[in-house]
This record gives structure tokens, sequence and C-alpha cells, in this order.
């Protein structure tokens, strides 16, 4: 018995895994260096710093989307499944927003029950109930936005990795994400969030990697990054980051 729950305590210790020693688009010019980081259960961490940083090279690395890495990315917890929302929009031209929801669910082999009733919960949460047969290259671009957001929710997946998902969404939108955000830590996935919402970022993030010209240069609670950024000890997150960057 022992044993065995030692195993499954080493196995939920991390929903997501970084060693990234460097990556970038071309073999001998790396774009990021020595990026190190881990999400545990619960843990919404930020991922910040200034445009053209390297936060989306970071992003596309853990995802495996880069050409030429050097290092390692694991994802952990129970499905070991992740959920990327991007900062644009992607979908099919010629499918409805329910038809995307039912690909999604099929793809990761959620059962039809299951499925319509989870769908139909995220529509009304999200007020889409009345747009569920329609395409979304017809809706608004924060109309678009949810949609990303309803298959992240729909997959429960153990990591969510979150590319700017306050643009284009109104108050009521922002909340009724952060509300479902706070549902999914509490289950046990974790998040790894990049943006440029500061104040939204330092209210709601457990932790934080700073990144400034392709290395990070600030990690682990507000407090550490205050301590990083020789900031008093009730400085905002925005102002470490100018003293950082």
């Amino acid at each position: 018995m022992g044993q065995e729950r030692e195993v499954r305590e080493k196995e939920t210790a991390y929903v997501l895994r970084a060693a990234i020693q460097k990556a970038g688009y071309e073999e001998n010019k790396a774009i990021i260096r020595d990026i190190n980081l881990q999400v545990g259960p619960g843990e919404l961490m930020g991922l910040i710093g200034p445009n053209g940083a390297g936060k989306s090279t970071t992003v596309k690395t853990i995802m495996g989307l880069m050409p030429n890495v050097t290092g390692k990315v694991e994802i952990g917890g129970q499905h070991k499944r992740y959920a990327y929302v991007p900062e644009q929009p992607v979908y099919y031209e010629y499918f409805t927003l329910w038809e995307h929801l039912r690909l999604a669910a099929s793809v990761f082999g959620i059962t039809e029950s299951q499925f319509e009733s989870k769908a139909d919960q995220l529509l009304q949460q999200f007020r889409l109930t009345e747009q569920k047969h329609h395409y979304p290259m017809q809706f608004s671009k924060g109309m678009q936005q949810k949609l990303m957001l309803i298959i992240a929710f729909l997959l429960e997946p153990d990591i969510y990795i979150v590319d700017e998902p306050f643009v284009g969404l109104d108050p009521r939108a922002t909340s009724d994400f952060l509300s479902l955000l706070q549902g999914e830590l509490e289950r046990g996935a974790g998040v790894l969030m990049s943006t440029h919402v500061l104040d939204t970022a330092e209210k709601i993030c457990r932790s934080f990697v700073l990144i400034n010209q392709g290395s990070v240069v600030a990690q682990g609670t507000l407090e550490q990054v205050r301590l990083n950024a020789g900031c008093a000890e009730n400085a905002a997150l925005s102002d470490c980051f100018m003293a950082l960057t």
C-alpha cells in the first residue's frame, strides 16, 4: 500500500514539467534558453514578459511545435492530456459551433451522454446556446474566443495552456472564464497562462515566470518576483515587470 501511494503521489506531483535548454526555428539560432518550469495540480502559473521576449516560443516548445529544441517537456496528471487555448481562434469554416464541440469530444473519446450534458452546460454558461448551430466564421472575435474556451473546458485536461485568454472577452465572459477556471483548479488541473493583463494575473496566479530576451529573469511567487526585481514588499506585479524588463 505504501509503495503504491508513493507512486501515485509522484505521478500527480506535476501536470507540466519543462526543462528547455534552447529552442528556435533555426538550428543554430536559439530564441529561448534555459527555461525551466513546473506546474503542479491546482496551480495557476502566469507566463509574462514584453512583446518578443519568447513567451510564444516557450508555449510552442511545450506543445512540441518548434523544429529545433534541446530539452524535455513532460505532461503529467491522470490522463496526461493538455488543452491549448490560442490567442487567435482557430476553427473550421464549414463546421457549426456544435460540430466543433462534437469533433473535439470524439477525438478525446468522450461518450455521447457525457458530451451533450457538458457541452450544453458550457454553452449556457457562456451564453452561446442560441448560436449552437451557427458558424463561428460569422461570430465576433469574443464569441470565437468563447468557442476556444468551451472546447478546452469540455476536454477536462490535466493542464491548460492558455495564450492571452482575456483578449476580446467582455467583463461578463471574463468572469465566467475565471469562475470555470477556478473549478478546474479545484479539480486538480494546472494552468500555464501567458498574458499581458498583469493586474488580473497578479490577482489569480499562484506563481509566475517572467521572461525577457529569451531567458527567465524572475520566477516563483509574487514575493519572490519582488525580491528578484529589487522592488518593495508591496510592489505591484506591473512594477516588477517594468524593473526587470
